[in-house]
């Protein structure tokens, strides 16, 4: 095919060579021209304007940093969407807004263009090596279209449905990682502060069951079945960990933001007589704010663990 290839940064440059690898016609354009040079030197074309880029190509990729540069790049007499052709597919696998791709995605089909958001996870290494997850909303029949362009790219290509859920699944899983990024930094170094040499105390916390389960399979135990009565931990111990947790912070002076944060949430569900109840019956609290009651059956999540590789 001809494809025209916006970004080829950390993320973007990786994925052109795989196509540029698998045979494809690649048109390319990013903000530094010294940066499409590999991809130049490997036959790629420099598509000089967005709207040559488009005009050019019978599929288009964007690989951006974000819904400003989306923006930039659709606009004007000489933008993308001045370029594209009726039936063009385009695929936008930059981290975005969910609200602007779905404005952008009506836009777009107003002139025969059906845009799919795939947002990718794995970074810069898994750009190189394939070990993507790629997340897909849009049309159906343009995902099955675009699929064999999609696994060049990543090992792990998942469709959501309507436009835009791609992008609250990357936002929600990014944000679900960093927040954990800082609660493991608040912890850790509570540990150390509090005398533990970072070498054990990384290796034991690794041995302890936060450690041996994958955080997100986690939610499949109680939280996303809605079991709560039949309890592994109980809330009422897990309150009393947590609380000797925030005054050993305390004690030696290490702000616990995120842990006092926490109890809080833990001590409200006390507060409603869930002291008997899982731990993770804490986490209803959040769930009851938005409105919402979160149920899914074990055996879809059992055939999901047992049957989807990571």
């Amino acid at each position: 095919m001809k494809i025209g290839f916006a970004g080829l940064g950390a993320m973007g440059g990786p994925m052109a060579d795989h196509l540029l690898d698998a045979g494809h016609t690649l048109y390319v354009l990013t903000r530094r021209r010294e940066s499409a040079d590999a991809a130049i030197t490997k036959g790629a074309i420099w598509a000089e304007t967005p709207k040559n880029l488009a005009a050019s190509s019978e599929l288009v990729c964007t690989v951006l940093p974000g819904p400003p540069e989306i923006e930039a790049i659709m606009a004007g007499e000489n933008g993308l969407r001045a370029g594209f052709k009726a039936g063009t597919p385009y695929i936008d696998l930059s981290t975005n807004s969910p609200a602007l791709v779905r404005e952008l995605s009506a836009d777009l089909a107003e002139i025969g263009v059906s845009m799919l958001d795939a947002p990718v996870s794995g970074g810069p290494k898994g750009a190189a090596s394939r070990k993507l997850a790629i997340w897909v909303s849009g049309e159906k029949a343009t995902f099955d279209t675009c699929r064999p362009i999609l696994d060049l790219l990543g090992d792990q290509v998942r469709f959501l449905g309507a436009s835009g859920n791609a992008s609250v699944a990357k936002l929600v899983h990014n944000c679900a990682n960093y927040g954990i990024q800082m609660v493991l930094a608040e912890t850790f170094s509570l540990g150390v502060k509090a005398g533990v040499d970072p070498v054990a105390l990384w290796g034991a916390i690794r041995q302890g069951s936060l450690g041996r389960q994958r955080a997100v399979d986690r939610m499949a135990d109680q939280f996303l079945p809605h079991e709560f009565d039949n309890p592994a931990f109980a809330l009422e111990l897990a309150h009393k960990d947590v609380s000797l947790a925030t005054a050993l912070g305390r004690e030696t002076g290490v702000p616990m933001r995120f842990a006092n944060m926490t109890l809080a949430e833990m001590t409200e569900a006390l507060n409603k007589g869930w002291g008997k109840r899982d731990s993770r019956s804490a986490m209803l609290i959040q769930e009851e704010r938005a409105g919402l009651d979160i149920r899914v059956p074990r055996d879809v999540l059992q055939n999901i663990l047992k049957n989807e590789p990571l």
